[in-house]
């Protein structure tokens, strides 16, 4: 997402969208995403087992790891990294990509003092619509990483975990958390986007008004040092308003789904309650921070070094 004012990003002179803009918009996703879910994979694996195994692992992160170190090697803290890191750059390519077209055009509608006006139900829509997209690509990765972490002995690669899973329970299978994944990740990617443009909007307009400095005038490292601030901003919020979702997701590919997807995760959110859908919080919170802050620094890095 690039960080500029509220009028460059929703000026409707600047609405289309050149196809070498778009690619390389989607490929600084991909890599973005992709490599930091791979850096944050042991403590994917600990918030994993916090959350389908919590009688277990309840003790917390360190503890939850030092677990895992003992009983089943360091080398467990790396399960499902072919999955995370192929599912999350597919995934990274479209919510960034389409994010940004999504959002010329939908700023393209109107003028552009209409469009400065409607910019949040434009952040809104435009990344919710790119997330659900980017989600339908990911599903079938994250059942099959998520496979790998609670149940060890499932499958020793993301391709076999993917083959078992469609022979044992078909197409459907790949998909059933396809439900949660939307609900986790629509908010979390809503409340990224929106917390990270509103945050660089602010920040931009403080430097503006109290000390006279203009974007324009700031070098490449002050730029990356508001990339920096504001990706964890949006983090901080991102994982805390999508993490009961995030819990559910882990919780649904151990359950039962007979009588539909729908009823399987009201049964999850009945037993654990509200406090229980907030299990591994603290994990997600460092996780995510982490993960967006560096997403951001890459994303618009390669944007700003080849702009």
């Amino acid at each position: 997402m690039s960080s500029t004012t509220t009028a460059s990003t929703t000026s409707n002179n600047n609405s289309g969208m050149s196809l070498q803009h778009f690619i390389k918009c989607g490929l600084g996703g991909a890599l973005g995403c992709s490599f930091t879910h791979i850096v944050v994979i042991p403590l994917d694996v600990v918030k994993t087992r916090l959350q389908t195994d919590p009688v277990k692992y309840n003790r917390g992160m360190v503890e939850g790891m030092k677990t895992i170190i003992k009983e089943e090697g360091s080398g467990m803290l790396l399960t499902g990294f072919g999955a995370t890191g192929f599912g999350y750059a597919v995934q990274g390519f479209f919510k960034f990509g389409l994010y940004e077209l999504f959002k010329k055009k939908a700023s393209g509608l109107f003028t552009a003092e209409e469009a400065s006006t409607y910019r949040i139900p434009i952040y809104i829509a435009s990344s919710a619509a790119a997330e659900i997209i980017g989600d339908i690509a990911l599903c079938p990765f994250e059942a099959a990483r998520i496979r790998q972490v609670s149940d060890p002995k499932f499958a020793s690669s993301m391709t076999m975990a993917l083959s078992k899973i469609h022979q044992a329970e078909g197409f459907k299978g790949l998909y059933k958390g396809l439900t949660p994944i939307i609900l986790k990740q629509v908010p979390y990617t809503v409340s990224q986007f929106v917390t990270y443009e509103l945050t660089n909007e602010y920040l931009y307009k403080y430097l503006r008004q109290k000390h006279g400095i203009e974007k324009k005038n700031l070098s490449d490292l002050q730029q990356f040092g508001i990339i920096l601030s504001t990706g964890a901003v949006s983090g901080v919020v991102a994982s805390i308003a999508s993490h009961p979702a995030d819990t559910i997701l882990s919780k649904i590919n151990q359950e039962k789904t007979d009588g539909g997807v729908t009823k399987a995760i009201g049964n999850i959110v009945k037993r654990l309650g509200v406090r229980g859908l907030f299990l591994g919080v603290e994990a997600r919170c460092v996780m995510v921070t982490t993960l967006v802050t560096i997403q951001f620094m890459i994303y618009d890095g390669i944007k700003l070094l080849t702009k």
